[in-house]
């Protein structure tokens, strides 16, 4: 099959968040299993785009209302990322450093959704399935079924991935505008709650809806900021698919990004050395358990929890186990956790900001992985921790409910039902008490280092999804 993604984010090129990861290892196994897949994103000034080489493919303007913006189609010349990657270049708006968070992300993802539709359309191939990701693409099913000049593209099926159904696009009719002409018969479609809802308009409009957890599919039926009821309408053409890892660059066996590589069979020494220079650069006590935090500091990834719950467990734990986070996100999250710097030094450190490298060596080298999140659509870090041998403490909710059973059911983690500090703490206690029985923690190690979460499996279920929409043709 001839595959496009269109996404806002692709790893290495443009992250921010699992987004990027799904984006940068889905294609990869699709196109392994001998697919010809596309991946198409903006293309921002990061370091990704400064490294590598590009070449011109199209160049045309792209009508925005009564803008034009010029635009060109650069290819990665060498397909290292295992597919062909393709930047849409819109200087006047993407030419930034960040991905998103400008007063007019609106016109920049409208934008680069008719430049890429404007350029497939005028392609002499034809795509058998375009899968879109997020709201940020979420009105091309529209344009591909409606707008006047893409009728070649009509009969094409459309999907979209779901990575959070809490980001919406919404924007006022006063921008209906900005959209290529088509017929207003259908304006009824751009509808909901009296503007226009993008990851609305792309569930209404796609041909097949996909979330990338099954518990997350269910969840999102009575809880989608306000898409309730249509999620509940559409369910018929809806299927949750748990997304996998990359394991060639999860792999602790050949990540050069860890201090030592280590397998199943010699995980004790290999995750001890790891532990020991991450304590070394957090002043931290390799000797005592170290319970980890990597991800956004945000109310929906529980980041409001953090600075109590590590409170209050290092005070009833003192001096007896460490506490690192590595996030950022709220100001008010970040200045509470560093806060907290004053008094438990030695036992608790944190790193504002992000860093991919010291991410790895955080999965590598700590005992468990905090995860108390309100909201999980699906959680890669889970994933990860159990790939590297780290016990992760989640709440049941979303994807993290798929991947993780509590040990105390024979499974791979350790599991709390309410996102209070009350239950982040009585698990962080549950762990320290398993810490000291060696052999049931080690136990537990293996049968998450054995868990198969590639991404093998799952892009078969996706290959399987389009063909089904492709049937209906």
């Amino acid at each position: 099959m001839e595959i496009f993604h269109i996404s806002a984010e692709c790893y290495p090129v443009a992250k921010v968040g699992g987004l990027a990861d799904v984006v940068g290892a889905l294609p990869k196994y699709q196109n392994n299993a001998e697919h010809r897949v596309r991946v198409v994103i903006p293309c921002y000034d990061t370091k990704f785009k400064k490294e590598n080489e590009f070449e011109c493919v199209h160049w045309s303007s792209v009508k925005l209302g009564n803008f034009n913006f010029p635009y060109s189609i650069l290819k990665e010349k060498t397909d290292q990322l295992g597919f062909e990657l393709y930047l849409v270049d819109i200087p006047d708006l993407f030419d930034r450093k960040d991905v998103y968070g400008y007063e007019d992300d609106i016109e920049r993802f409208l934008s680069f959704q008719i430049a890429t539709l404007d350029w497939i359309t005028g392609r002499s191939e034809v795509a058998d399935v375009i899968n879109c990701h997020d709201h940020h693409t979420g009105m091309i099913p529209f344009m591909m079924l409606y707008c006047h000049k893409y009728e070649k593209l009509r009969n094409i099926p459309s999907m979209i991935t779901i990575h959070n159904g809490l980001y919406q696009g919404q924007f006022g009719f006063n921008k209906l505008y900005y959209l290529p002409e088509f017929d207003l018969a259908h304006v009824n479609v751009l509808e909901w709650d009296n503007c226009i809802n993008s990851l609305a308009v792309a569930i209404k409009c796609a041909w097949a809806v996909t979330t990338v957890s099954p518990n997350y599919l269910n969840e999102i039926n009575y809880s989608a900021n306000g898409l309730e009821s249509l999620f509940n309408l559409v369910r018929y053409k809806s299927k949750g698919i748990l997304n996998g890892i990359d394991i060639e660059v999860w792999d602790p066996e050949k990540d050069a990004m860890i201090e030592k590589n280590y397998s199943i069979k010699n995980f004790e020494k290999g995750k001890q050395e790891n532990k020991k220079k991450l304590c070394k650069l957090f002043n931290l006590d390799p000797t005592k358990p170290l319970f980890s935090f990597i991800g956004r500091l945000l109310e929906e990834k529980g980041g409001d929890l953090l600075p109590p719950a590590a409170a209050l467990a290092l005070s009833e734990n003192y001096q007896q186990i460490n506490i690192l986070i590595l996030g950022s996100g709220s100001t008010i999250i970040e200045k509470q956790l560093n806060t907290l710097l004053q008094d438990y030094k030695g036992n608790y450190n944190t790193f504002i900001g992000y860093n991919e490298e010291l991410a790895h060596l955080i999965y590598a080298g700590s005992d468990f992985l905090l995860m108390p999140s309100r909201v999980e659509p699906c959680g890669l870090n889970q994933m990860y921790s159990l790939r590297y041998g780290t016990i992760p403490i989640v709440r049941r909710t979303g994807g993290l409910r798929d991947t993780v059973v509590d040990f105390g059911d024979d499974g791979n983690g350790i599991c709390h039902d309410q996102a209070t500090v009350g239950d982040v703490c009585y698990s962080i206690q549950r762990a320290v008490n398993l810490y000291d029985d060696k052999e049931h923690l080690n136990k537990i190690r293996k049968i998450g280092m054995n868990t198969d979460h590639s991404w093998e499996r799952v892009c078969q279920e996706y290959i399987e999804m389009y063909k089904l929409i492709s049937n209906k043709k």
